[in-house]
C-alpha cells in the first residue's frame, strides 16, 4: 500500500446519498477563512521566497576535505576548514540543493519506491518500470547482449538483435506460468522491480518463474469515460487466499545449461489448505526476493520467508548445482520481521553490515559472507539505529545515526568500533540533526534543529566538538506573517503507559480566546512515521481558520520492536485507539472545541479516517476517506498478513478492524473518494463500505475518480467538505 500525492485534476462525478443536491469545489472561494489561505499561501509559495530563510545546508566536500561548499539564502559559499572562512561567491544557480527558503506545500510522500527507469544496457531500448512491475529487458553488464521477457517466456539475444533463443517455452497465459517478470504482489509489497539478474561477468542470467495458476484475477473496468471500456485483468492474492508460486532459475550462456535454483531446500511449495485443515506455515521460502549476485559470480543471493513473515533467511545459492545455504536468519514470533534489512558490503566483498531487531531494537551487526556473526556493532536496548552513515575501513570505525536523543525523535550520530567497542554519541541529545562527514572523516556539518527550533548548521571536528557555526534561519519574515510555530504535545496511549506525540499547527491570525474546529491529517499503518523533531514549516491549511493536528500511535517506529507488538493482529484498533486519545489530550485547551474535529487521509490514512469515525463518534465529527482500505479482507496477501495473518486464524482480527460492521455509528459527516482505475486498493473497498451505509440509512457524500488511480480527492473539494461541514453547518455533524 503506498501513500500518493492528491491528484488536483479530476472529474467529479460523485453524489450525496440520501442527502441534498450537487455541490462542487467552486463554492469554496466563497466560504469564510478562503481569503486567509490565499493571503498565507501566496506570501509563502516558493516563489515568494518561502516563509523563512533555512538555516539547513546540504554541503558538497572537496576530494581533498579541505573545504565544501553550500548553498545558502540564494548564495553560493565556499568553506575553507583550513581558514574556517566562508567566502560567498554569488548567486547560486538554479536548483544548486538544498539551503535558503523553507515552508512551501509539502512534498507527498508515502511507503514504497517502485517503479523508476530501467537502463538501456545490451540493445534494451529505455524503459519507464511501472509500479509493482519489473523491466521486461536486461542487458548484460558488459553490453554484449540481453534477456528478455516476452510471450510468457524469457529470451536471450546478442546487443544488435541476432541470437534470439527463447531460454523456456512453457510460459502461457492459459497455463499462468510466465519467466522473466514476477506477480504485481511481489513488486507492490517486496520491492522486487527486478525480474532478471545478469552475473558481474556477463556469462549467467538468473530470472524467476512464478506460477499463479491458483491465484484469482481480480477485474478492473478501465477506460470508463471512453466510447469502449477495457478491462485490466490482475492476479491478484487476497488475504488467505492461494499464492503465486516463485521459483529461480540460472541460464549458463556457454553451456547453454539452465538450472533450477532450490529455493525451498528440496521441500515442495505447500499453502493454505484449501479444506480448511491449519496451515503448518512452516516453509521457509514461501517469498523469495531480493535476489542479487555475490561481488564474484560465485553465488545468488536472496531473501526467503514463510507465509507469516516472521522468519526471514538470507540464503546463498550455488551457480552450477542450485544448492542453496543459509548464511543467516532473523525470526520474531510475536510479531513480524522487517522483509529486506538495511545490509551493506564492506570493500573486501567477504564482510557485511546487518541490521536486525532481534533483541527488541533494531542494531547494527557484522557478519562474514559464510554466515558467521564477526561482531556486534551496536547492542542497544532502549533506543534504535536508524542506518548507516559511513563506514572507515581503514580506521576501523562506523558513523551511524540512532535516536539517542532527548526523546526518541531526535536523531543522533554516533561513532563505534567494527568490533562493537568505544562507541560514542557526536551531537546534542538536545536536537535532531542531519549530517555531512569530510572524506578524511576529521570534520562534520550538522544541521540541527527541533521541532521549535528552526535548523542551523554548524561544523564539527571528528569528535563532536564544535569548531563553527555556519547558518542560522532567518524567521524575519515569518514573524511579519503572524505565522506560528507549532506545538508538541504528548499524551499516553490505550495501554496507559506508552508516552505519544502529537503536534498541533496554529492558524497565522490565532486568537486563543476564540475556540477553533480541527482537522488531524492521518495515515496510521504500521511502520509509518508521523511526528518528528524537524522543525515544521508553516501548514497554509491552517489559514482557513483550523488548528491542524498530526497524531501517532504505537503502531509508529522508532520506539522497538515490542511496541510494534501491540499493533499485530489489531489493524484498525491499536492505531485508532490510541490517535483518539491524542484528540481527546486536547479538550482541555479553551480554543479547542471537541465537537468540530476533522480527519482525512488516503490509502491507508482513508481507512484510518473512516474508521475513526465510525470508532469514536464522540471524538470526531467529519472525514474524509481517499482510496480507502475499508476491510482486510479485501487486500493483497504480503502487505495484510505481515500484520493481521490470515482470517482463518484471526477472524476477530479481521472483523474488529472491518469499517462495514460500523457502518451503523454514523452520526457524523462522511465524504468517500475512490478511482475507478484503482488497482491497488480496489474500489469494491469502498463500494461496500457505500452499500453499508446505505443499508443502515445514512447521509453521506461520494466523490469518484473516472479513470483515476490510487489517489486522493481534490483538495478544494476536501476543504469545500470541511469548510461547510465544521465551520457553516456544524449542527449536521450529529446527525442534525
Amino acid at each position: 500500500m503506498k501513500l500518493v500525492g492528491r491528484i488536483s485534476l479530476l472529474v467529479v462525478v460523485g453524489m450525496v446519498a440520501f442527502s441534498g443536491r450537487f455541490e462542487a469545489q467552486d463554492r469554496l472561494d466563497r466560504m469564510p477563512g478562503v481569503a486567509e489561505f490565499k493571503r498565507i499561501q501566496a506570501a509563502i509559495a516558493p516563489a515568494q521566497g518561502g516563509a523563512f530563510v533555512s538555516g539547513a545546508i546540504t554541503p558538497t566536500w572537496a576530494d581533498d576535505a579541505k573545504g565544501f561548499t553550500y548553498t545558502f539564502d540564494g548564495n553560493r559559499f565556499r568553506f575553507d576548514v583550513t581558514t574556517m572562512t566562508a567566502v560567498n561567491e554569488g548567486a547560486a544557480p538554479a536548483g544548486a540543493g538544498r539551503g535558503g527558503r523553507a515552508g512551501g506545500p509539502p512534498a507527498a510522500g508515502g511507503r514504497g519506491g517502485r517503479g523508476g527507469n530501467a537502463p538501456g544496457l545490451g540493445g534494451c531500448p529505455p524503459e519507464q518500470v511501472e509500479r509493482g512491475r519489473q523491466a521486461s529487458c536486461v542487458g548484460a553488464r558488459d553490453g554484449s547482449r540481453r534477456a528478455f521477457y516476452k510471450d510468457s517466456n524469457i529470451w536471450i539475444a546478442n546487443a544488435d538483435g541476432s541470437g534470439e533463443q527463447a531460454l523456456t517455452t512453457d510460459g502461457s497465459v492459459e497455463k499462468r506460468i510466465k519467466y522473466g517478470t514476477a506477480s504485481w504482489v511481489y513488486g507492490e509489497e517486496l520491492s522486487q522491480t527486478s525480474a532478471i539478474w545478469w552475473s558481474p561477468d556477463s556469462t549467467k542470467v538468473a530470472f524467476y518463474r512464478f506460477d499463479e495458476s491458483k491465484v484469482k484475477d481480480f477485474y478492473l473496468q478501465m477506460s470508463q469515460t471512453g466510447i469502449q471500456s477495457e478491462l485490466d485483468i490482475e492476479a491478484y492474492p487476497k488475504a488467505g487466499a492461494p499464492n503465486p508460486v516463485a521459483d529461480i532459475f540460472i541460464h549458463d550462456v556457454a553451456t547453454n545449461r539452465t538450472v533450477k535454483v532450490d529455493v525451498r531446500d528440496g521441500r515442495p511449495f505447500t499453502d493454505i489448505p484449501e479444506d480448511g485443515a491449519v496451515f503448518a506455515n512452516d516453509q521457509v521460502g514461501h517469498y523469495v526476493y531480493r535476489v542479487n549476485w555475490a561481488h564474484d559470480g560465485s553465488e545468488l543471493f536472496m531473501n526467503r520467508t514463510n507465509r507469516r513473515q516472521n522468519k526471514l533467511e538470507m540464503a546463498g545459492c550455488a551457480t552450477a548445482s542450485g544448492e542453496c545455504r543459509v548464511i543467516l536468519s532473523e525470526e520474531w514470533p510475536t510479531g513480524w520481521v522487517v522483509n529486506s534489512p538495511p545490509m551493506q558490503w564492506l570493500s573486501d566483498n567477504q564482510r557485511f553490515l546487518w541490521t536486525s531487531e532481534r533483541n527488541g531494537f533494531r542494531n547494527l551487526y557484522l557478519y562474514d559472507k559464510s554466515g558467521k556473526l564477526l561482531a556486534p556493532i551496536t547492542q542497544h536496548t532502549t533506543f534504535e539505529v536508524v542506518g548507516v552513515t559511513k563506514v572507515d575501513e581503514k580506521a576501523g570505525v562506523v558513523f551511524y545515526t540512532a535516536r539517542s536523543g532527548d526523546n526518541w525523535m531526535k536523531v543522533q550520530l554516533h561513532r563505534v568500533g567494527l568490533d562493537g567497542r568505544g562507541d560514542v554519541r557526536l551531537t546534542d541529545p538536545k536536537f535532531t540533526h542531519t549530517v555531512s562527514l569530510s572524506p578524511d572523516n576529521n570534520f562534520i556539518v550538522d544541521t540541527y534543529q527541533t521541532h521549535k527550533d528552526a535548523p542551523a548548521s554548524q561544523l564539527l571536528d571528528g569528535s563532536g566538538k564544535v569548531l563553527k557555526a555556519l547558518t542560522t534561519s532567518d524567521l524575519t519574515k515569518f514573524e511579519q506573517l503572524g505565522l506560528r510555530k507549532s506545538e508538541q504535545f504528548t499524551y499516553l496511549a490505550a495501554d496507559g503507559k506508552t508516552t505519544l506525540y502529537g503536534m498541533v499547527s496554529f492558524p497565522a491570525n490565532f486568537d486563543p480566546a476564540k475556540k477553533y474546529p480541527s482537522l488531524a491529517s492521518v495515515y496510521g499503518g504500521p511502520g509509518s512515521a508521523v511526528t518528528n523533531e524537524n522543525f515544521a514549516a508553516p501548514n497554509a491549511t491552517a489559514s482557513y481558520g483550523f488548528l491542524m493536528l498530526q497524531l501517532s500511535s504505537r503502531s509508529a517506529p522508532g520506539q522497538g520492536k515490542r511496541l510494534l507488538d501491540s499493533a499485530y493482529l489489531n489493524l484498525g484498533v491499536t492505531e485508532m485507539d490510541d490517535m483518539a486519545l491524542g484528540v481527546k489530550a486536547l479538550w482541555t485547551r479553551p480554543y479547542f472545541d471537541k465537537d468540530r474535529v476533522g480527519i482525512y487521509g488516503t490509502s491507508y490514512g482513508g481507512y484510518s479516517a473512516a474508521l475513526s469515525l465510525l470508532k469514536f463518534p464522540d471524538v470526531y465529527g467529519a472525514a474524509s476517506a481517499s482510496s480507502s482500505v475499508t476491510s482486510w479482507y479485501h487486500y493483497d496477501s504480503i502487505y495484510t498478513e505481515r500484520y493481521m495473518w490470515i482470517p482463518q486464524e484471526n477472524k476477530a482480527g479481521y472483523e474488529a478492524g472491518n469499517a462495514m460492521n460500523l457502518a451503523k455509528n454514523l452520526t457524523g459527516r462522511l465524504l468517500i473518494f475512490y478511482g475507478t482505475a484503482d488497482n491497488n486498493v480496489h474500489p469494491n473497498n469502498s463500494m461496500q463500505l457505500i452499500k453499508a451505509l446505505q443499508a443502515a440509512g445514512k447521509s453521506f457524500e461520494v466523490q469518484v475518480g473516472p479513470d483515476i488511480g490510487h489517489a486522493g480527492v481534490n483538495n478544494g473539494r476536501m476543504m469545500e467538505f470541511f469548510i461547510e461541514n465544521l465551520v457553516m453547518r456544524p449542527e449536521r455533524l450529529r446527525g442534525a
